[in-house]
């Protein structure tokens, strides 16, 4: 169907002017309400403690969500919500890094509150077209799509049954349908998802950009805990924002020289250092695949291993030669880093859209690692035919790539067959029967729409149907929370364990990734130590979605001479840029220690949000042993020196003569205490008591002691 066939078949059910607020030190002071199934639309103020207490992105988005919902309220209710923000620094065009935004809501698969981070248009679109946040709640009849006109200031919501379901054709028929020439598609920006995100509880959302080198729309993901399966539930199809473009001020910040030479000193960083560091340029996180490899902390076969011989048929060479090169690969105008790679005119091979050519944004980092090796899979073009359908089909990369590597570890060992998957050889290695699972799950039917409830709830099933041993499966089953493990071996570093499985929303690199700081380096030796890089690095991390970060500018290129600085984990002169660039948009005294302080109140506040839910307490932050020591004993035996070295040194129990079982066992208590213990430190630096609830005394000296907020701690104390 046509272009203008697709929008002659759009119905307005309901259409809303607005006075548009312009951005004064990175806020308007106004959020954006849409209940779709109501089709109540409304400006709201934001009070003044909120913009003080929760700053931005993530914290209004769990303070919105809070307010909006009540301690029994489902993922799938009505009155669940969805809500997008950025924050201050969100949408300068001076510095690298400043286009995220943050998604909020309550998740299907962790059953409380979750967040994920995302580049694309959209977050900063929604800024410029006069709103800091959005709340979408209620649930249509039918597919709606919402336009957030930012040039003629009105939001409109259509009834859409025209339009494709699955991201990579949806973004770019909305960017069609609301440009009015093709110079206006860059101002463009769609939210999306796909046709799986329909049929299962891992549902992700498409952030578009478009990239004006190639003329083509693409696309950026919000992967975590099943959003885009929320957005789906509530028949929303898009959100669609457009502006009249993209200026040099448009956040009205204090001194935009001082961010302009912040800015520069950066960029010139990236050109200068980055070849000689992470090649973020040319590979992106691809970067990362031999590093992990040589330090076995690759993931490979449901984690099993650290490291294989055929990794090189998938490490960053093998990207750097499929990805399109010298082009200006940022997510977001001003970004230099480049990092958002992609493949162009890649041949399907099969699915729906077999044979076609098409963009595949990434693989990153992640996706490699988990389609690839943690599914003994060393084949790139799987890999990239994988990536491209988890997008479009709106699936989280990540959450498909952990599940899919358990299940094959569930079919190696006899506890699922060909009867329970539908006639399915879902062995490690078999990438056709990976292929059949995803696209079944894109269609709604069979084992593949099992496979779409996440980890958990296929553990559940499987004990539930007698197949296989219910520790085995809670062993290797790798969610904590209900949330699939990123891709990172965290077996041999304590830290990395504390930095997965004590999170808020689970197991996630964004909160804290100290592997190298704990495994290869030993900078935190000791419980203390490594409490408090697990209080700081979460909290500076949170940071960067309180106000509209990206990460990787702060420490994937760093400064020539920051080896040689106090803490250089911390990238010190980095966050002097954060906290002059803050300082700069929005006027306030800051420093880094209020950077801290600002983000323990809303991570606190999350971690009471989760006690409210039923969740948040020490019960929840344990871990599947396979994060944390060998589960079979080819897997001890793949390492047994090591083992056997760490008994005697560190456990005090001699090896020799003893059954590779009777090893397992003693190594296997000795972690488990390490990690209690790990527990222990980190709840007394965070503020908490033993059960992972923050204490009343610390809720008032960081400022988070609302009534609200103290009625529900109360109850755990």
């Amino acid at each position: 169907m046509d272009i203008k066939s697709i929008k002659e078949q759009h119905k307005l059910l309901k259409s809303w002017d607005y006075t548009w607020t312009p951005l004064n030190k990175g806020y308007t002071d106004k959020t954006l309400y849409i209940n779709v199934g109501t089709t109540a639309i409304k400006e709201k103020d934001v009070p003044l403690v909120m913009k003080e207490k929760f700053i931005g992105g993530k914290g209004y988005g769990l303070r919105l969500l809070w307010d909006a919902t009540r301690p029994e309220t489902k993922w799938d209710d009505p009155e669940n919500e969805i809500i997008i923000s950025s924050g201050p620094i969100g949408g300068i065009t001076q510095y690298s890094g400043t286009g995220k935004s943050l998604v909020v809501s309550l998740s299907p698969q962790t059953n409380s509150v979750m967040d994920s981070n995302v580049g694309g248009f959209f977050g900063p679109f929604l800024k410029f077209s006069g709103f800091d946040a959005i709340e979408l709640q209620g649930k249509a009849i039918k597919d709606v799509i919402v336009l957030i006109d930012g040039i003629n200031h009105k939001v409109e919501i259509f009834e859409a049954p025209a339009e494709a379901t699955d991201s990579h054709l949806l973004g770019e028929q909305l960017t069609e349908i609301f440009a009015d020439n093709d110079n206006e598609k860059k101002n463009i920006g769609v939210v999306s998802t796909g046709s799986a995100a329909e049929h299962s509880l891992i549902g992700m959302l498409n952030f578009s950009f478009y990239d004006s080198k190639r003329k083509k729309v693409r696309l950026k993901q919000a992967g975590r805990g099943g959003i885009g399966s929320v957005f789906r539930n509530k028949k929303i199809k898009a959100l669609v924002c457009k502006i009249p473009g993209v200026k040099g001020n448009l956040n009205n910040v204090v001194d935009l020289e001082a961010i302009m030479a912040r800015g520069k000193k950066f960029n010139r960083e990236i050109r200068e250092l980055d070849a000689k560091q992470c090649q973020m340029r040319e590979v992106g996180t691809a970067h990362l695949m031999e590093v992990m490899n040589d330090h076995d902390l690759l993931p490979v076969m449901n984690y099993k291993y650290g490291s294989h011989p055929d990794s090189y048929k998938i490490d960053s060479s093998v990207w750097k030669r499929n990805f399109t090169q010298n082009i200006p690969d940022g997510c977001w105008i001003g970004c230099n880093m480049s990092c958002s790679k992609g493949i162009d005119d890649f041949i399907l091979k099969t699915g729906p859209y077999k044979g076609q050519k098409v963009m595949v944004d990434g693989p990153e980092y992640e996706n490699a690692a988990g389609l690839g090796s943690n599914c003994g899979i060393f084949d790139p073009e799987y890999i990239i035919e994988t990536n491209f359908y988890c997008d479009t089909y709106g699936i989280c990369t990540i959450t498909w790539s952990t599940l899919t590597a358990f299940v094959m570890e569930c079919f190696q060992n006899g506890i699922l067959n060909k009867e329970r998957t539908g006639g399915l050889d879902l062995n490690f290695g078999n990438s056709a029967a990976a292929f059949e699972m995803l696209h079944q799950l894109g269609r709604g039917e069979g084992f593949g729409k099992i496979a779409g409830t996440g980890v958990r709830k296929m553990k559940e099933l499987f004990i539930k149907n007698g197949w296989g041993d219910a520790a085995f499966l809670n062993d290797i089953g790798m969610e904590n929370k209900g949330l699939e493990y990123s891709q990172y071996m965290s077996k041999e570093s304590l830290a990395q364990q504390g930095g997965f499985a004590l999170t808020n929303k689970g197991p996630q690199h964004d909160e804290a990734w100290l592997i190298f700081m704990d495994m290869v380096n030993n900078q935190i030796p000791t419980f203390e130590n490594k409490a408090e890089a697990l209080h700081y690095f979460p909290m500076f991390r949170t940071w960067f979605g309180l106000v509209g970060l990206c990460k990787l500018p702060w420490n994937d290129v760093e400064p020539e001479n920051n080896a040689k600085m106090d803490e250089p984990a911390k990238v010190p002169e980095h966050v002097d840029n954060y906290v002059t660039i803050y300082k700069a948009v929005t006027g306030r005294e800051f420093d880094k220690k209020r950077l801290v302080e600002d983000s323990e109140r809303v991570y606190n506040f999350q971690r009471v949000f989760n006690l409210r839910c039923g969740f948040g307490t020490r019960i929840h932050d344990r871990q599947p042993y396979r994060a944390a020591g060998p589960v079979t004993i080819e897997e001890y035996e793949s390492r047994s020196e090591r083992y056997d070295n760490q008994l005697k040194e560190k456990v005090g129990f001699n090896p020799a003569g003893k059954t590779t079982e009777e090893k397992m066992k003693v190594l296997r208590k000795y972690r488990e205490n390490q990690y209690e213990s790990l527990i222990d430190a980190v709840y007394k630096r965070r503020g908490w008591n033993k059960n992972g609830v923050p204490t009343i005394d610390f809720l008032k000296r960081i400022g988070m002691d609302f009534p609200e907020v103290i009625e529900v701690v109360k109850n755990f104390q």
